[in-house]
């Protein structure tokens, strides 16, 4: 896909790479196609070594309202009426193949894996109401700041649907299995600060100051060398996943590792 965008932004300024959900019109809600362009900006941050902090946000008042109930309608009415006969085979461009990908896209099976092992550190400046996969979507991130308006909720019981993208084992490990099974049983929408204070967020900012604070996180970063901080975030990942001795075995061996790519 190339640089030009439908449904988000796209942009690289000393050093960071800035992406924007831009369907301000619908709070950002969710679409398919979101989602590629999403995937594919990541993986322009994977490949640009010009690139050495990433920053997720939205447009607007919103960060993302969840799944954009409207597309999905509209995926789903095209399925309905395009359902082939018993006679009739369903081609590969029908619209039953493009309907399947919902909830089998590689925003949703392959992203999440992809954020927590980028060398690169990003950051999720949560600016409006995140709601759903608004949620989820900011959980594999490195960091997360919302801005002091901002509301968040992990509300898919009410849909009849199960929270994705890793999030059953990101969000205990943020919130701890107690806060993790109330948010998801309740589907309660909280404030920025309820979300700082139980661990969802790292802390909340000013509204007007959000893209700033996220940017001086992003500056404070680029201080250090992209290989410390690659090295740093995989041997945090693996760490927080680990025994202690197996943590300390693997900080020697990381370490060894970087003092010898830095000597190079």
């Amino acid at each position: 896909m190339g640089a030009a965008y439908q449904n988000i932004l796209f942009e690289i300024a000393d050093g960071i790479a800035t992406i924007t959900l831009n369907r301000p019109e619908k709070l950002n809600a969710y679409t398919l196609e979101m989602g590629d362009e999403i995937v594919d900006a990541f993986a322009r941050v994977r490949a640009d070594d010009a690139v050495r902090v990433a920053i997720l946000t939205g447009a607007g008042r919103g960060f993302c309202a969840g799944v954009d109930l409207d597309s999905l309608k509209a995926h789903q009415a095209s399925e309905a009426r395009s359902e082939p006969k018993a006679s009739e085979g369903g081609g590969a461009g029908s619209a039953r193949a493009v309907t399947a990908r919902l909830g089998e896209e590689d925003f949703l099976r392959v992203l999440p894996l992809e954020l927590v092992e980028l060398p690169k550190p990003v950051i999720a400046a949560i600016n409006g109401a995140a709601i759903g996969v608004g949620v989820t979507m900011t959980l594999p991130c490195d960091i997360r700041i919302a801005a002091d308006t901002a509301k968040l909720g992990l509300t898919f019981a009410k849909l009849g649907l199960l929270p994705g993208l890793g999030s059953t084992h990101l969000l205990p490990r943020l919130v701890g299995i107690a806060k993790a099974l109330e948010l998801v049983l309740t589907a309660r929408v909280i404030p920025a600060a309820e979300a700082a204070e139980i661990g969802l967020v790292n802390r909340v900012v000013p509204a007007a100051s959000l893209l700033e604070e996220a940017r001086l996180l992003a500056r404070a970063m680029l201080e250090s060398r992209p290989e410390v901080l690659a090295a740093a975030k995989a041997a945090l990942r693996q760490g927080a996943l680990a025994t202690m001795s197996e943590a300390m075995h693997n900080e020697r061996e990381a370490s060894a590792k970087l003092r010898a790519a830095l000597r190079r």
